[in-house]
């Protein structure tokens, strides 16, 4: 039912396992020893994020923050809320920040910038989708997915207005669904 709304498939399911699996090796190779503490930005992350913590041999803890700068639109407004706020000191703790996406960044420095401010020893973001084409502001993920076109996409955590989070895979979104 969903699919009829999709355009063409970026991203499979396939590729996304992949992606997850090699960079949860990656990042349990850097981080070995450093007892992490790995933050998801709700809702989107969900699905990624379950996926990456899968394949991370070391030890870690887990937190979200609920951050939202879309507000039910296409685009970012840019209006970073912080609607949950993480629950666990980032004092000298190593941070890695896992996302869905990076588009205009803005949301991501937000969050990294008040991190360090917190007193976070590091922060790097892991993204599964960088989107460079949208960067408003200089940020460059520190683990990379996939790179994207500047296209609407949902699937695999990814919405519009709340819908098509559950597809199995990162699409584009036909533009005759958003611009209703």
């Amino acid at each position: 039912m969903l699919d009829k709304d999709i355009e063409k498939v970026l991203v499979t399911q396939e590729e996304i396992f992949q992606i997850a699996k090699d960079m949860g090796k990656k990042l349990s190779k850097d981080y070995k020893d450093k007892f992490p503490l790995v933050i998801g930005l709700l809702k989107g992350c969900v699905p990624f994020m379950g996926y990456l913590l899968t394949e991370m041999d070391i030890h870690l803890e887990v937190g979200f923050m609920d951050v939202s700068s879309y507000h039910g639109g296409i685009e970012s407004v840019g209006d970073v809320q912080i609607l949950k706020d993480l629950g666990i000191p980032v004092h000298d703790r190593h941070i890695i920040i896992t996302e869905d996406i990076v588009d205009t960044g803005k949301t991501i420095k937000v969050i990294k910038d008040l991190l360090l401010y917190r007193g976070a020893k590091s922060v790097i973001v892991a993204t599964l989708l960088d989107k460079p084409e949208g960067r408003v502001v200089q940020l460059v993920p520190e683990y990379i997915g996939t790179t994207i076109p500047k296209e609407f996409v949902v699937g695999f955590g990814l919405d519009y207005d709340e819908k098509y989070r559950n597809l199995p895979y990162v699409g584009v979104l036909k533009p005759e669904i958003y611009n209703k």
